[in-house]
């Protein structure tokens, strides 16, 4: 596409242009803007305007047109999101007022002299106040301008070593950080790299000026046509101090020369790779998935693509209330008789209408929407859909995870949606990135990576797109699987680290989630693909690491006063460095396999833009979550427990249940719980499946109902929200008897407990939980149930025909 530079004349916004290019990309105006006439320097949250007297050289050393304007706004508008005047929420200031605004003038004089661009180039490594505000003004409808931001969430020490070995000639123009002075004005990045690095190990300094630290001239580049001579500077000192003096360089004279026929090419910009150190780990194992692991078995064969009896789907959302937290399901756009409007747009506004209108009964609105799961009968119908649902959710919006799911017999409704919400919108943290980059895909659309609201962290579900250029390898389950993960990795990591954290801090932590995996064509005679994509689905999340393994809880790493060689290439010691606990932080003693985590298969291209894997992940920050109310109370609830029957002592729970139902028909429920006590949220995940021999005898079973069974209600009772999802083998009811779905909820319905109009069914192709490979649950913790008639192992590994999963946030302090 044609692209627009925004240009400093730094190194940033002079690197990330080398990017555009190597990405095929044409560069056909700059844009900058300046301080006002006869200042050097201003107070800018956004620009950088020293150097500004030499832009328009760099500008001619590419040869590219400048269009330039001067900043007139001031920064008004401080907050981390970027609110238009009239957004709920929004501050008294007037957006107009902003110096964010200026952007949006001179952008637009390059739109008018140049109305085939597209795309616009950003140099932002790690600012999310700029990057934000970019993204804000360039989507905007009168530019729809793509952000491109090549080195977004790069790794500061890599990119510096690629800039110097690439010859990107850039001098320091103005000093501000701890141990630099206006000595170093003028040296060059090579020259500085050691000491940058040295003072990053030291005192956390940013080694590319990401803090402020510093600010740079370009002077020669792969994409300059001549090179920058300095000829005559001075040095202007703006703030003197004992430890980070604020000195600057002024440009008086300055000359283009040519450049020597042995410069470094554009071939010497380094592309990275798609995967890092532990995406390629990931990919590893997803190949090595073992031959007997992909091997079809009676539980594959049983898959039918079949449409699913039952009850058509109810028109009344529900709304459910835990302390600060609001769950809204059941949401879709039929009428109270059941019918649907003629058009999936028309269907999709009447279901956003009910969503509005029940959020409205707690006095919320749409703006106050942390997640949305949306659930399609067809993919074919979701760029109709996600047409409505841009004009729904507009900034900051909500995460979200959206699936193809089976229809129901008699059932009309095409879409329906299940919703989380938090009571203050000032909660709220979104992370959403949607400038082009090597980092994750982004999302130009109505939905963020990521949403951070009390402490509690919800990701979007994420496919195994190539952020470069949004595409998908189709043909690739691998690669898909790898890159899939490593997004949603990229993205919780992001968010911390925007929190002040690190996933190595003691109670941050991934909760678990769902991998939904795409059904084989109908038309593959053999189950065994299908086979090898769960098999190598749960490789990929069995090699993600956390601080309790073994290679991982030791005292390596870099101590404190760790000094680095000056030949060291910090590209290697990063690759060696780059595989780092991101599960669970130092505190939490947790493996990936000891994450409640459930494989769901959908319909064959029931997965978005027709990929194979979507992995969807909560997550919490492990910090206090204070909850002004709870609606859950129990005079009888023990004081050291969470009030949803769990015990503080470890996060991580397990427990099976085998109980006889309606004579010789028996039911093992396996339920696996994650549990935050300072976050105050827990995820759970409970199996359920059928035999008719080969388990413990009745006495026993009464036993496990009168306790586990009993705290198991508790749980799922006390959740927040909750999804249920049902195969057609567990939807099914022979004569005289009820469904496996039936059957689960009556069990969980007992006592006090309704579940029924908040825990509405998902029809899909088949479940899975982490531990086994027939689909049944892990073998070894079920071997003392068979050991007097081993012959029914057979029935014993009987699918997967419901599965419930729960999300619980209250006051278990």
């Amino acid at each position: 596409m044609k692209v627009v530079g925004l240009l400093s004349g730094g190194k940033d916004s002079c690197y990330n242009l080398c990017h555009c290019v190597r990405q095929g990309h044409e560069i056909v105006a700059l844009a900058t803007l300046a301080p006002p006439a006869g200042k050097d320097e201003i107070d800018s949250y956004m620009y950088q305007t020293v150097g500004h007297d030499a832009v328009h050289l760099v500008a001619q050393a590419l040869g590219v047109p400048l269009y330039r304007r001067s900043i007139t706004g001031q920064p008004v508008n401080q907050e981390m999101q970027y609110r238009r005047k009239d957004s709920p929420g929004d501050a008294d200031h007037s957006a107009a007022q902003d110096e964010t605004e200026d952007l949006l003038d001179l952008l637009l004089e390059v739109k008018n002299n140049h109305p085939d661009v597209e795309g616009v180039s950003v140099g932002a490594i790690l600012s999310n106040y700029q990057r934000i505000r970019v993204e804000h003004v360039s989507l905007r409808p009168e530019l729809q301008l793509t952000p491109l931001t090549y080195l977004w969430q790069r790794s500061q020490d890599d990119l510096l070593a690629e800039m110097v070995d690439a010859g990107v000639n850039a001098v320091l123009i103005k000093v501000a950080g701890i141990g630099l002075d206006e000595r170093d004005l003028g040296k060059s990045l090579a020259q500085m790299q050691p000491k940058l690095r040295k003072l990053n190990a030291n005192y956390g300094a940013h080694i590319c000026g990401e803090g402020g630290e510093y600010e740079t001239l370009t002077l020669d580049c792969p994409l300059f046509k001549n090179r920058i001579e300095l000829v005559e500077t001075e040095v202007v000192t703006h703030a003197e101090a004992a430890f980070a003096s604020v000195a600057y360089l002024r440009v008086i004279k300055a000359n283009l020369v040519a450049k020597s026929n042995d410069a470094p090419s554009m071939d010497s910009i380094h592309i990275p790779a798609g995967l890092d150190a532990l995406g390629l780990r990931t990919l590893e194992a997803v190949a090595a998935a073992s031959e007997a692991d992909c091997s079809p078995n009676a539980t594959l064969a049983s898959i039918a693509q079949t449409t699913y009896s039952g009850a058509s789907a109810s028109s009344r959302p529900h709304l459910h209330h835990s302390g600060n937290w609001y769950h809204v399901s059941n949401v879709n756009g039929a009428t109270s008789e059941g019918m649907v409007p003629e058009t999936i747009e028309e269907e999709t506004a009447a279901m956003f209408k009910k969503l509005k209108a029940t959020l409205e009964e707690a006095q919320l609105t749409l703006q106050h929407v942390t997640h949305v799961n949306l659930y399609l009968v067809s993919q074919a119908d979701f760029a109709r859909v996600n047409a409505v649902y841009k004009t729904i959710f507009q900034e900051a919006p909500p995460s979200r995870a959206c699936v193809g799911t089976r229809v129901r017999k008699g059932d009309l409704v095409r879409v329906a949606l299940d919703a989380v919400a938090v009571d203050d919108w000032n909660e709220r943290r979104c992370l959403h990135v949607q400038g082009r980059g090597y980092w994750a895909p982004a999302n130009i659309g109505p939905y963020s990576q990521a949403m951070l609201a009390r402490e509690r962290i919800s990701i979007a579900g994420q496919i195994g797109l190539r952020p470069a250029d949004l595409s998908l390898p189709i043909e690739d389950f691998d690669l898909q699987c790898a890159l899939s993960l490593q997004h949603a990795r990229r993205i919780h990591v992001a968010v911390l680290e925007g929190a002040g954290l690190q996933p190595a801090d003691a109670d941050a932590a991934v909760e678990g989630g769902v991998c939904w995996i795409e059904n084989v064509d109908v038309d593959d005679a053999s189950s065994a693909k299908l086979a090898c994509r769960i098999a190598k689905a749960r490789a990929a999340w069995s090699t993600q690491p956390s601080s309790s393994d073994p290679e991982h809880n030791s005292d390596g790493g870099n101590s404190d006063d760790e000094q680095f060689s000056d030949d060291e290439d910090p590209r290697t010691r990063t690759q060696q460095n780059e595989i780092t606990p991101w599960l669970a932080g130092d505190g939490r003693q947790a493996k990936a396999t000891d994450l409640p985590m459930l494989y769901v298969v959908v319909p064959f291209q029931g997965l978005p833009r027709g990929a194979g894997i979507e992995w969807q992940l909560t997550a919490c920050t492990g910090r206090s979550a204070a909850v002004a109310s709870s609606t859950l109370e129990d005079e009888d609830d023990d004081e050291d427990s969470p009030s949803w029957g769990l015990s503080k002592s470890s996060p991580i729970q397990r427990g099976e249940i085998n109980i006889t139902v309606e004579g010789t028909r028996r039911l093992r429920l396996v339920w696996h719980t994650f549990t935050s006590v300072k976050s105050q949220s827990s995820v759970g995940i409970m199996t359920v499946q059928q035999y008719r021999s080969g388990l413990p005898s009745s006495a026993q079973d009464s036993k496990t109902e009168d306790g586990d069974l009993s705290a198991l209600r508790k749980q799922v009772g006390a959740a927040l929200s909750i999804r249920v999802f049902v195969t057609a083998r567990g939807a099914e009811a022979e004569s005289g008897e009820s469904s496996v779905f039936d059957l689960a909820m009556k069990l969980l319905q007992e006592g006090t407990t309704t579940l029924e109009p908040r825990a509405m069914p998902v029809w899909v192709d088949a479940l899975f939980a982490q531990h086994d490979s027939s689909g049944s649950g892990d073998l070894e913790r079920i071997e003392h149930t068979t050991q007097d008639d081993p012959s029914n192992l057979s029935d014993i590994t009987a699918p997967i025909e419901a599965a419930f999963v729960w999300n619980s946030v209250t006051n278990i302090m």
